[in-house]
């Protein structure tokens, strides 16, 4: 599971069925300051989320399949929380 901001969404005219009643979204990863970001990605959004909001996304087939409760989900990056806070002690 990774951190990430919703920085945009996609919009599809034709799709998979596996994306129905959901959005997609453009994610930016969180990183700590002075570390190289990774490239933004795509995230099927099971949450509701906005641009703007802190995510955890799930980027593992079986827990997607099993979140989504869909044994043939084809879905690699999805979203599974809205996360309200974040502290990092050190």
């Amino acid at each position: 599971m990774i951190l990430a901001r919703v920085i945009g969404t996609v919009v599809t005219t034709v799709s998979t069925p596996d994306y129905k009643d959901h959005r997609l979204l453009v994610v930016q990863p969180l990183v700590m300051a002075g570390d190289v970001p990774n490239e933004d990605f795509i995230a099927l959004d099971n949450t509701q989320a906005g641009v703007g909001d802190v995510v955890i996304i799930n980027r593992e087939g079986n827990g997607n399949r099993q979140a989504l409760r869909n044994p043939a989900s084809c879905v690699n990056s999805l979203i599974v929380a809205i996360v309200d806070s974040v502290e990092i002690a050190g």
